[in-house]
């Protein structure tokens, strides 16, 4: 389809004068992974229930795939996959039950039913328990049945509402691979998270949000840029050199942290020149580096600055 996938002006939500989302503005084309980040209570399920029909919005206007979430639901439902918090799928079916189950639901007939659980149960991994109860599933085989029935339909656009809470690193990893592969393959996939290492590995673009508000957004490296600074740490060879570095660098203007315990010195990289800066003043004095390591910034450095200025931007 040509536009974007979603596109979101103004959007507000209150409920009983609690202010959940307020103008918040989006835009996503096709393909990719959006990830919302955010603290508990920053409005990343508000949003999604949102943009799938599930709640109204108070203000502001949201389109799916070119079709408006309030006068245009059922448009909406067709061409959308969701996967909540808490795994939805009935526990006495077994995965193949549970697919067949729902694409008979959206109207497929009884063979192409079978024949798009059976693609599911192999894309999801799930082929040697397919005909077991999902009730004896792993918490990890859970997810990837739940994520597999929001596909049954083969939607433009996935809605992930912290799809790997509670999982163990293996089965978040699986579950990273298989969301990366939908993406790559031209869905679009609007990822709600806390964990910074799941943004930071899927997404292409992020919108953080506080208080209800967008309060940063852009590619993963463009918000490490902008907000986070890199940092270099140097070692020494004893506590009096380090020191004696910690001392000289400060009187420069450099914000040098000393951890004497270590016999490191580390400090903030504000611009290219900083860290020839750094060696040319300890070079001066004849202070001798043992090793120096540059840190760039990270998504927890992002996210700490934000909640730092109170979900302002900094």
């Amino acid at each position: 389809m040509e536009g974007p996938r979603i596109e979101v002006i103004g959007l507000g939500k209150s409920y009983a004068g609690v202010t959940a989302l307020d103008g918040v503005n989006l835009r996503l084309g096709g393909g990719g992974v959006l990830a919302v980040l955010g603290h508990n209570g920053a409005g990343k399920t508000t949003l999604l229930d949102i943009l799938s029909t599930r709640t109204l919005p108070s203000t502001g206007t949201a389109t799916v795939c070119g079709y408006d979430v309030v006068r245009k639901p059922r448009s909406v439902r067709r061409r959308v996959g969701v996967t909540g918090q808490s795994v939805a799928v009935d526990d006495t079916l077994s995965a193949r039950g549970n697919l067949v189950l729902i694409a008979r639901l959206l109207g497929a007939r009884p063979a192409a039913a079978r024949a798009r659980a059976g693609e599911l149960i192999d894309t999801f991994d799930l082929a040697d328990a397919a005909d077991r109860p999902a009730r004896t599933y792993s918490g990890g085989m859970r997810r990837r049945l739940d994520l597999a029935a929001g596909l049954v339909g083969d939607p433009d656009v996935l809605f992930l509402d912290e799809p790997t809470t509670g999982l163990d690193p293996v089965s978040r990893n699986g579950l990273w691979e298989i969301v990366g592969r939908l993406a790559e393959n031209g869905t679009t996939v609007l990822l709600s998270t806390q964990y910074l290492e799941e943004a930071d590995r899927l997404a292409d673009e992020i919108v953080v949000l506080g208080m209800g508000r967008v309060v940063a957004s852009g590619t993963p490296d463009q918000l490490k840029a902008g907000i986070g600074r890199r940092t270099v740490t140097m070692s020494f060879a004893d506590a009096d050199t380090a020191r004696d570095a910690a001392f000289v660098l400060n009187n420069s203007g450099m914000e040098p942290l000393h951890d004497q315990a270590n016999r490191t010195v580390t400090a903030p990289l504000h611009a290219a020149g900083d860290l020839a800066d750094f060696i040319r003043s300890l070079d001066r004095l004849e202070i001798g580096i043992g090793e120096l390591t540059v840190a760039e910034p990270t998504l927890d450095d992002v996210y700490l600055a934000l909640h730092r200025t109170g979900w302002r931007t900094p």
